[in-house]
């Protein structure tokens, strides 16, 4: 590969400076609209690093307000059951920085926050999230330290919203298709695809 930037410098010669409201932006606590975006939002994409460096990201939804302020500094996550690789938990263990990316149905705007984690059992916290008789298995709670508003640009290239957009479920195979070529089963596809069904309605809290 030709012309590989390797250099902050480089970088930049590349890049305009970025405007006083593009850093200016940047909070170190949650205000008043950052707590409404949390509060209506269902959805949120989760970053933190691998011992070996590699990054990780994983998604995080729920009710609308799923995520709770706790403070202005301060956001609490409950953890629901998924495949228990728990690749973020170890992840956050080793290495308590988290960048969180919100997200809400219909808009444009999302919201950024940085901060660091901690996971707990605390039992005001497991009770605070039980949903139907059912407490998360631990809580994780985000020291924020940077808050800020993420402009449109990036769902409005991708029509993310937009319902003519939508990719027909046809253009792939099932998922059961696609992980019994991944892992080469011999076993049939839509007894996969049955199994993750049933998984995705009993086992969501």
């Amino acid at each position: 590969m030709s012309n590989v930037i390797s250099s902050i410098e480089e970088l930049r010669k590349i890049y305009k400076a970025p405007s006083g409201g593009a850093l200016g932006k940047q909070l170190a606590r949650l205000d008043s609209h950052s707590r409404r975006f949390i509060e209506l939002s269902p959805f949120v994409c989760l970053g933190t690093s691998r011992p070996d460096g590699l990054g990780d990201v994983s998604p995080r939804g729920g009710e609308p307000g799923f995520v709770h302020v706790l403070d202005e500094t301060t956001l609490a996550l409950p953890d629901r059951p998924g495949n228990n690789r728990l690749d973020t938990l170890e992840n956050i263990i080793q290495n308590p920085a988290v960048g969180l990316l919100f997200f809400l149905p219909g808009f444009e705007e999302m919201l950024r926050i940085n901060g660091e984690a901690t996971l707990t059992t605390d039992p005001d916290l497991m009770t605070r999230f039980t949903h139907d008789g059912k407490a998360p298995r631990s809580v994780m709670t985000i020291a924020v330290k940077e808050v800020y508003l993420h402009c449109t640009k990036a769902i409005r290239r991708a029509a993310l919203w937009d319902p003519a957009a939508l990719v027909p479920r046809d253009n792939l195979p099932s998922f059961g298709e696609m992980l019994r070529d991944q892992m080469k089963l011999e076993i049939p596809a839509d007894g996969i695809d049955t199994a993750l069904k049933a998984d995705a309605e009993q086992n969501l809290y």
